[in-house]
């Protein structure tokens, strides 16, 4: 059963995020804007083979504090493709159809349908899988173990493992957009200020001094946010220099893998900053990705 009607969903149609770069756990995704994908990092399980991949409008990388890998790509007829690891059937998207957007966990995907309802494949030993439920739903992201779901009306929903208090998200308001690392949950504000929640070891939820932010990302333990000027913050782990970000400029979107950051340029190049040892930072070469909203 449709949770709204066409109408209302057409009417909601530019909120549905589409996500031009993607992190994994160690390989990057980048949709180009000829419809095309390109992918460099770990490949062992042929998470990069995406050169065949035509007529893309999204792509979303598998991430994970540990371990393996899946790309998902989402094509302009509301079909979905996967490639890389299988073991949970994650990659079991094949007959998804009438999709708007879409996101990668560990051993899960996400996809998010038009009329505003929910689906899921993979791994669902802690309930993360259980969105079949869910109505009204504008935007989805996937942590290693839960999975949010952000709601037309500014509130968040999540479901899956809770254990440091990430899936409490229920007191949020004024969401315009959510990200989930590891084993926390960020939310950022019509305002521009970012709320988060889950497990801080590494400072990954100290954002509540942060202003003036316009799109967020969340890799396995640090959070990264995009200001309104083209610059970016960064907190969390920092063991590679995936939160040495501070020298950025012109950048319209950003992504977090495992231990890299990814930055997209208003040129259409990427930067990234943080673990290479796949290559998975290897982006200097990239030309003409497709910019956010186009």
């Amino acid at each position: 059963m449709d949770c709204i009607s066409p109408k209302e969903a057409a009417l909601k149609v530019k909120r549905w995020p589409k996500a031009t770069i993607a992190a994994g756990y160690r390989h990057t995704v980048g949709l180009k804007s000829d419809g095309t994908v390109t992918a460099v990092g770990d490949n062992k399980y042929g998470q990069c083979d995406v050169s065949g991949w035509r007529d893309m409008v999204a792509v979303a990388a598998g991430n994970a504090h540990t371990g393996n890998a899946h790309t998902i790509g989402l094509k302009s007829d509301g079909t979905v493709v996967a490639v890389g690891w299988n073991k949970h059937d994650q990659c079991d998207v094949s007959g998804w159809r009438d999709m708007v957007a879409v996101a990668a966990g560990w051993r899960r995907t996400v996809g998010l349908k038009s009329d505003g309802t929910v689906v899921a494949v993979g791994r669902n030993n802690e309930g993360q899988c259980n969105v079949s439920g869910w109505c009204d739903i504008v935007a989805v992201t996937a942590g290693d173990w839960h999975t949010v779901g952000l709601k037309s009306n500014g509130t968040v929903t999540a479901v899956g493992n809770n254990r440091y208090g990430q899936c409490n998200v229920s007191g949020w308001r004024d969401i315009v957009a959510a990200a989930a690392g590891y084993l926390h949950t960020v939310g950022l504000k019509s305002d521009g200020t970012v709320a988060a929640v889950g497990w801080n070891k590494r400072d990954q939820c100290d954002v509540s001094g942060w202003r003036g932010i316009v799109a967020i990302a969340a890799g396995s333990n640090h959070t990264v946010g995009l200001k309104s000027d083209g610059t970016v913050a960064a907190v969390g782990w920092n063991e590679h220099g995936q939160c040495n970000v501070s020298g950025w400029r012109d950048i319209v979107a950003v992504a977090a893998g495992c231990a890299h950051t990814l930055g997209l340029k208003s040129d259409g190049t990427v930067v990234a900053a943080g673990d290479n040892e796949y290559g998975q930072g290897d982006v200097s070469g990239w030309r003409g990705i497709q910019l956010p909203g186009n």
